[in-house]
């Protein structure tokens, strides 16, 4: 089944999950319902503070037993009973626990307690809890006089700090609370005391100060101020320590301030830091070194306090040994001892293990533990000393016990308690000796569910003394189940690994001992597994929009009501009910985000869950938007031409930076305005920008990546550029010549921030090319234009243009060459000639005008013609004029679209910039022979039965001499299927009519005509045409309109008819479509509006496709209309054509318009 969950179900796990089995502990897991010594389940930590800032104090203890444990404690061993003091709060869960409340007596309650726990069968003991009430430490009030020394000799501020809840932090400080610097000469040793290696005249203050502060307690004490004078002894002049004119009294060789005499025996426990300190006198301040004798420093020391302190963190027992420190300087040197020890509290070797023995066995209780000090071992039965409980079957060695022939009496909780100086650890063992039956703790008659595939766990929880053999069989077999996907494991539980579908069925298991026996059942049900078929896919989305996560799953049909689906980011489980994740929108397996913002940017996982397994797909959330705006921009390398900028990129939103994009505000002529400087890519962080003079700039960049480009950051600060000469001169010089002696200079101007400061100018300078050094005619202009006049017609001139301002002048500009005016061309091209290429194309050719005539550059060439007459006609007329232009150099070109069988003129001139030259002498020519147009006019009438006459105008264009007319007629009845072609030749050229006999009665026929001439026939012109019905037919059957059979068929065929009328008109209404010949009904030909009623012909103008079935003709006269002619719209505008004379143009003149409104083209294959 597919399943796309429902949200808001409550999240339900069924009793099967894929798990190993449980490993064993050293600890007895039996069950409650079995009578068992008590067990300490949770107890205080070994050491309480109470804490001022506390509201009260827990001293647990909690355990469990069968019977139910009761609880006593003692204090300081003393028998201690919470419940007979007020001031205590009992516990609200049943167990020992008592609670203290910081009601300011807290001192009555400091002491060492332990916990009892004791039932019927024995009692198991706590580990002793010390509470400990701190005091506020305070320094005594105390008047310290002032302490006097002599320049150079060494002192030592004692600090003594009060005890206190560690660790503790001194601090010197005056009474402004300024910290006193430390160096090689001043520090403060681990002691807390300030000393000075040698006392300077610099150091005499009144208000030295030690503060204790003791972070735990949050208190923080201070020491009564003290006074420190050293005097000068005015022996010498410079109290510096490398000074040559120190005073030799106070130089000293070194000795140690801290510690004192020539060893120490240090002790501390493993794990701790190792602290060693010495701290040395002398003038000049000594150097400390550090050595560990016999062998090198351990790789974790590290000096401190500049080398006065050796640092050992973690010691561990490779650390022992003896250490020394070895204070010099010019003078001499001195030297301390350190013999290190590390020690350990006790810890386990073997703990004591609790165990259930069978009645008349042996016991040995084993208890392991080491030390330094060796720990020495203490053992107590049921919380009492052993000899306070005699047995004569226990014997007690160093480190066991061993109970022999053991018997339900001897059951007790042994406690084994290993102390030496470094602290104390105690552990319970539950000694129990018992025969007991198999007890199955599993719930008989459970339901269990497995997927396909997956693993499943049959619980037989089982608990007997001696052990049980447990044993699984299925259904009302007596075999165990084997197989390698079969195990069973210590606890009894059956493990099935890769579940079939024939592991369905009902389990047995069944625990037995020399006791007894016991067995319960189990019945599995294997579902289809649950799969998510379309998992979420990983999106990259814009901020702002809505993003989309799709999850649709398949199941087991029996799980239809009790499926599950939701949502996790980034592991965490998606409320939707939350008001923080209103954004989330869950529907039908959908989950929407919508206005994604960045925090909604993660993995997001849909889980579909069944009772018995899920599964789970993941997609990640990528959002992205355009860059951040750049920060910190900053200029630098200021130099009145460039700068550099600075910045540091924006977030990038999950899309590469490809550039950045550097504007310029210039708040001297466009405040306000800001335009691109430069683009640079998206890896830089730095541009360096080139500047205008006399400008003042300011920067932002804005990022770019391909969701767009982002906002432009903060500007920068102002730079305003001195003004210098321009940088550049004019571009984009245009030099023109509207008139003959005239020659115009246009250029660009400069921006206005280009200027480079005030007064811009341009020096115009000119002479005309191939004069040699002549002197060039300057000109200086404000404007951007300038007209030179006198000029000769059309000559060459080098020109250049030049910008300067008050600062100066522009680099030195190019020269360019320019003309000037041209005047009209004043020769005609000679020898014209024609020659006809086919009766619609001539190529024409001339003789060039020669370059002095021209008086410009030449544009080319254009061929003015027109058509006198038709061949036909004797009368000449000037028709409409055409001309095509040839650009460049030229000597011939090709004229097509001209008419066949005519009589043409025509005329070349050259033209250039300014205009046309004059023409050449006509040339007159003739086009041969063509086929004619088409028909213009074609009508059917006299249509009979057997019947058609058929009349038509001739074509206005013959295109030659008429030699008759191609007449073809097919049978068509408006069928897919048409009849055969047939034609018949009418020889006479001046035949409008034709009548077509042996036509078939009551039939449609298509008609086309063509008039031909000697190079074949034109396209052709189509009619269709209807023939009468038989005339007899009435008299054949005149009987049968009075028959009562015919009068009924002809009322259906009348009823049907409407039925069909108003169906089409109802179609009609509606806006239907209506087929081609609908259409040619509705409007008419003017032609075909002048025919009879009476008459069954329709007229096609336009049969631009043969009928269905093909056209197919047996004549070979019959040829697709071609006239030759492939340009047959004039235009006014001139064509243009390539160099060899092809079309690149149009026609000028007007389009040849027919005399009569026929413009049929049809086109008949033959």
């Amino acid at each position: 089944m597919r399943w796309s969950g429902r949200p808001g179900v409550a999240l339900f796990l069924g009793v099967v999950l894929s798990f190993s089995g449980t490993p064993g502990s050293s600890s007895l897991d039996i069950p409650l319902e079995v009578e068992q010594l008590p067990t300490i389940t949770a107890q205080s930590p070994n050491t309480m503070i109470a804490f001022p800032f506390d509201e009260s104090y827990s001293m647990r203890c909690a355990a469990k037993g069968n019977p139910e444990p009761e609880f006593r404690w003692t204090k300081n061993g003393q028998e201690f009973d919470p419940d007979q003091d007020p001031r205590l709060l009992p516990p609200e869960d049943g167990s020992g626990t008592f609670i203290i409340p910081n009601n300011g007596n807290l001192s009555e309650f400091q002491g060492i307690y332990r916990c009892y726990a004791s039932n019927k069968l024995g009692t198991a003991i706590s580990e002793e809890i010390e509470f400990v009430v701190p005091h506020v430490p305070k320094f005594p009030k105390e008047k310290i006089d002032p302490i006097e020394v002599e320049e150079g000799q060494p002192v030592t501020l004692k600090c003594n700090p009060p005890k206190g809840i560690p660790p503790l932090q001194i601090y010197w400080m005056t009474i402004g609370l300024q910290h006193i610097e430390q160096d090689e000469r001043v520090s403060i040793g681990l002691n807390g005391n300030l000393y000075f290696a040698n006392a300077l005249e610099r150091d005499s203050r009144r208000d030295y100060c030690c503060f204790a502060s003791f972070s735990r307690i949050r208190t923080i004490v201070q020491k009564t101020a003290m006074s420190l004078v050293v005097r000068n002894t005015g022996l010498k002049t410079d109290s510096a320590p490398g000074s040559g004119f120190a005073n030799s009294i106070l130089k000293s060789k070194p000795s140690l301030l801290s510690p004192p005499g020539v060893q120490t025996y240090t002790h501390l426990v493993k794990g701790q830091a190792l602290m060693l300190e010495c701290i040395a006198a002398g003038y000049p301040t000594p150097k400390v070194e550090w050595i560990r004798v016999g062998q090198g420093l351990p790789d974790r020391a590290i000096v401190e306090n500049h080398g006065k302190v050796l640092h050992i963190p973690n010691v561990q027992q490779e650390d022992e040994g003896q250490y020394k420190c070895k204070a010099k300087n010019g003078h001499g040197e001195a030297s301390h001892f350190f013999h290190v020890t590390v020690e350990e509290p006790p810890q386990w070797t073997t703990r004591p293990e609790s165990q259930i023995s069978m009645i008349g066995s042996d016991v040995l209780i084993k208890c392991v533990a080491t030390g330094n000090p060796k720990p020495t071992i203490s053992w107590r039965v049921n919380g009492l000393a052993l000899n306070e409980v005699p047995a004569a079957n226990r014997k007690v060695f160093d480190n066991k016990i061993i109970l022999e022939r053991a018997n339900s009496s001897d059951s007790a909780v042994y406690q084994c308690e290993a102390s030496n100086k470094h602290g104390t650890i105690l552990a319970n063992a539950n000694i129990m000796i018992m025969n007991l039956p198999p007890v199955i703790v599993t719930e008989d008659s459970l339901q269990y569910s497995a997927v396909q595939g997956k693993t499943i766990v049959l619980h037989c929880k089982t608990f007997s003394s001696p052990p049980s053999v447990i044993t699984w069989s299925k259904e009302d077999s007596a075999d165990s189940v084997t197989g390698p996907r079969f195990f069973l494991h210590d606890n009894g539980s059956l493990e099935i690994s890769a579940v079939e579908e024939g592991d369905m069925g009902e389990y047995s298991c069944i625990a037995k001992n020399r006791e007894g026996s016991r067995a319960i059942t189990a019945f599995l049900d294997i579902k289809e597994p649950t799969k998510i078929v379309d998992p979420p896919m990983d999106l990259r989305i814009l901020v702002g929009t809505t993003a989309q996560f799709v999850c649709q799953a398949e199941f087991d049909r029996s799980f239809n009501h009790e499926m599950e689906t939701y949502w996790l980011k980034d592991s965490v489980v998606i409320a939707l009910n939350d008001t923080e994740n209103m954004g989330y929108l869950v529907d039908d397996g959908i989950l929407q985000i919508a206005n994604v913002s960045y925090s909604d940017q993660g993995r997001y996982s849909c889980v579909v869950r069944s009772p018995v397994d899920q599964d789970i797909a993941s997609a990640h959330l990528i959002v992205t938007d355009v860059p951040d705006a750049p920060e910190d921009l900053m200029l630098s390398e200021l130099s009145g031409k460039s700068v550099k900028l600075k910045w540091i990129p924006g977030d990038d939103h999950n899309s590469s930076t490809t550039a950045f994009v550097i504007e310029f505000e210039e708040s001297q002529r466009e405040p306000g305005i800001w335009r691109e400087a430069q683009r640079v890519p998206g890896s830089h962080t730095s541009a360096l920008l080139k500047l205008h003079g006399h400008a003042d700039y300011r920067f932002r960049v804005s990022g770019v990546n391909e969701v767009g480009q982002g906002r432009p950051s903060e500007p920068s600060e102002s730079y305003k550029t001195p003004a210098r000469a321009p940088d550049k001169n004019p571009e984009n010089i245009k030099i023109e010549g509207h008139l003959p002696h005239e020659m115009d200079i246009n250029w660009e101007p400069l921006a206005p921030i280009e200027h480079n400061g005030p007064g811009l100018e341009y020096k115009v300078s000119y002479r005309q090319q191939g004069t040699g050094d002549e002197d060039w005619q300057e000109h200086v202009v404000k404007r951007h234009s300038f007209i030179v006049k006198g000029t000769p017609t059309f000559v060459p001139y080098e020109i250049k243009i030049q910008a300067r301002n008050h600062k100066g002048w522009a680099p030195e500009p190019r020269v360019i060459v320019g003309y000037s005016g041209e005047d009209f061309p004043s020769a005609a091209p000679d020898d014209v000639a024609v020659e006809v290429v086919n009766n619609t194309l001539v190529k024409v050719s001339w003789a060039r005008v020669h370059k002095d005539k021209l008086h410009g550059r030449l544009g080319g060439y254009r061929v003015n013609w027109w058509r006198l007459r038709s061949l036909l006609a004797s009368k000449k007329s000037h028709g409409e004029k055409h001309a095509l232009t040839f650009p460049g150099d030229r000597s011939h070109a090709l004229v097509p679209g001209l008419r066949p069988f005519s009589e043409y003129s025509l005329i070349v001139m050259a033209f250039n910039g300014r205009g046309n030259g004059p023409g050449s002498h006509p040339v007159t020519f003739r086009t041969p022979e063509g086929v004619p147009d088409q028909i213009s006019v074609l009508r059917t009438m006299d249509i009979k039965k057997h019947s058609v006459s058929l009349s038509w105008s001739p074509p206005v264009e013959p295109n030659g001499v008429l030699t008759g007319y191609l007449l073809q007629y097919q049978l068509i009845n408006d069928t897919e299927e048409v009849g055969p072609l047939v034609s018949v030749n009418v020889s006479d050229p001046d035949a409008s009519k034709w009548l077509l006999p042996d036509l078939e009665a009551m039939s449609k026929y298509k008609f086309y005509l063509r008039a031909c001439t000697r190079l074949g026939c034109g396209p052709a012109t189509s009619e269709e045409c209807a023939t009468t019905p038989e005339a007899s037919l009435a008299s054949i059957h005149g009987g049968i309109s009075t028959q009562g059979w015919f009068i009924g068929l002809m009322c259906a065929v009348a009823l049907l008819t409407l039925i069909l009328l108003i169906a089409c008109f109802v179609n009609r209404n509606k806006g239907g479509k209506y087929s081609v010949k609908e259409k040619e009904d509705l409007h008419p030909d003017v032609e075909s509006q002048g025919m009879n009623d009476d008459t069954f012909c329709e007229y096609s103008d336009n049969d631009e496709k043969p009928l269905k079935g093909s056209l197919h003709s047996t004549s070979g006269d019959m040829k697709p209309a071609d006239s030759g002619d492939s340009l047959v719209d004039y235009g006014e505008e001139e064509a243009q054509f390539n160099e060899d004379g092809s079309f690149i143009g149009e026609y000028t003149g007007r389009k040849e318009k027919p005399s009569t409104e026929n413009k049929a083209n049809t086109q008949i294959t033959a």
